[in-house]
């Protein structure tokens, strides 16, 4: 049995495939359990696999391509086209292995396990700051039914919980002060945890020729460099630099028709958390630009005139992002620009 071409449907512990040979013709649709998955397809010549980029898909990609298989991970929304029917396993797995065969699909690259690691580290942060922010917010909120009021910022939270737990004239009941005095503790906890895995990631960064290398970037600190790493990895996964930004959503949708170009708003399609530390970055590099004159300032500057500041931040973000793609394919340093005739 010649296969050429398989899709994947992988899930927790029933998945489904679907494989064709050469012609096209579908030579067989299995289901299997996680158990069986690696021992069937060792015993198949190298051939070509789609799955869907989901979770797991990455662990799954690089254990087939141990195998001597072309694993390559898809976007469900590139899939979903390819959907005859009702939504069920067989069907997905057909649609995957429809859409791996096409000649201008794009995929998503394996990410190795050191990439993985990187990336871990950033979601559990990620997930700290948001807890936190929740939990500052509860706060708030608990104080505010007691007529307790304070600024906004988390500065002012720390500075202004200890006075008002130690004013014994306030409306305060001992019990209220003691769960107060609970969530001030497990604020403080989640502010240890937070530096903790901060310190993780400036080590990683540290330890990472290429991360510093990203880090020399104006509006890209280790944060959003090891950030870039663990996703992009060497960046080959695209073939020009344009991509990249696109890919992250710092590009205007577009709704053209009849040969007549109409621009939207920024597409905001991609990787949310990247997005995010780029346009962070870019607008600390745009609010630094007011007090310099060099040639990217300029730039920056005559665009905060002609549009705004938020739409500066957009367009540093999207040229940082095709000069970090261009920093990891070429493995060369960042150099500033050079006006020109110089």
């Amino acid at each position: 049995m010649n296969i050429t071409t398989i899709g994947l449907d992988i899930a927790k512990n029933v998945f489904q495939i679907h494989g064709v040979d050469a012609n096209g013709k579908v030579a067989f649709r299995k289901q299997l359990k996680r158990i069986q998955v690696l021992s069937f397809f060792a015993n198949l010549s190298p051939c070509l696999i789609g799955l869907e980029a989901c979770g797991g898909a990455h662990y799954w990609a690089r254990e087939l391509l141990k195998l001597g298989h072309d694993a390559r991970l898809i976007s469900p929304q590139f899939v979903k086209p390819y959907v005859k029917g009702n939504k069920n396993d067989a069907n997905d797995a057909e649609a995957i292995c429809e859409a791996v065969g096409r000649p201008s699909m794009r995929f998503v690259p394996v990410k190795s396990i050191e990439q993985q690691d990187i990336q871990m580290v950033h979601r559990v942060r990620s997930g700290l700051v948001k807890e936190r922010a929740a939990q500052a917010n509860r706060l708030r909120g608990l104080l505010s039914e007691y007529g307790i009021v304070m600024g906004q910022g988390l500065t002012q939270l720390r500075k202004r919980l200890p006075e008002i737990l130690e004013d014994g004239e306030n409306v305060l009941t001992m019990a209220a002060r003691q769960i107060f005095a609970d969530l001030q503790q497990q604020l403080i906890e989640l502010d240890k945890q937070v530096s903790v895995y901060g310190e993780k990631i400036l080590t990683l960064h540290r330890s990472s020729a290429v991360s510093k290398t990203l880090g020399t970037v104006p509006g890209i600190g280790p944060i959003t460099a090891t950030a870039l790493l663990a996703s992009l990895g060497d960046g080959k996964a695209f073939d020009k630099a344009r991509q990249v930004p696109a890919w992250l959503g710092l590009v205007p949708r577009q709704d053209s028709s009849s040969g007549k170009p109409k621009l939207l708003g920024i597409s905001k399609h991609g990787d949310t958390y990247l997005r995010t530390l780029l346009i962070h970055g870019a607008r600390a590099v745009v609010k630094a630009a007011a007090k310099k004159d060099d040639v990217q300032s300029r730039w920056i500057n005559d665009l905060v005139k002609r549009r705004n500041a938020n739409i500066a931040a957009v367009a540093v973000a999207n040229k940082n992002a095709r000069i970090v793609w261009a920093l990891l394919t070429r493995t060369e340093s960042y150099h500033a620009p050079i006006p020109a005739g110089s």
